[in-house]
């Protein structure tokens, strides 16, 4: 376990990643970190790409109903910009991915990048991986507090 932040690769999960095409050269950077990661862990992935970062919540409800994974993953980017839409973007799309984490008791991770500025968005590239990491660490303990109970 160790190296992996506390996850085990040996125990493959089926991981759902949701990532938005908004601010495109930066979600690719996190989907492209996101992918490596998954990769290291051998998960089965499939990846769905959204328009923005409002509409990720919605993508992972119904990938959460079809009961085909084990854990999901929110990858996106909002960067602040002139008006008030950027705090209603960050604070729905983040009360959203909690909403189906907490509906479904489905391991639900958000890498939804909230930051003043482009270059702050950049420097926190890896939170794509991070968000997979965190999707299967909370996947596999999960599984482990199942067995536990049987």
């Amino acid at each position: 376990m160790s190296g992996t932040g506390g996850v085990s690769p040996a125990a493959a999960v089926r991981l759902g990643v949701v990532h938005s095409r908004f601010n495109k050269e930066i979600c690719a950077l996190l989907l492209a970190s996101a992918r490596a990661e998954a990769a290291k862990f051998g998960a089965q992935v499939e990846y769905v790409e959204v328009a923005g970062a409002l509409e990720i919540p919605l993508a992972l409800q119904w990938m959460a109903q079809s009961g085909r994974f084990d854990a999901l993953a929110a990858v996106g980017a909002v960067i602040r910009g002139d008006t008030y839409h950027f705090e209603i973007v960050c604070n729905e799309s983040a009360r959203g991915v909690m909403d189906v984490a907490l509906e479904f008791g489905i391991p639900v991770a958000n890498g939804i990048l909230t930051t003043n500025d482009e270059a702050q968005a950049v420097a926190r590239k890896d939170k794509g991986a991070e968000a997979v990491r965190v999707a299967v660490e909370m996947a596999q303990l999960r599984r482990r507090l199942a067995d536990g109970w049987m």
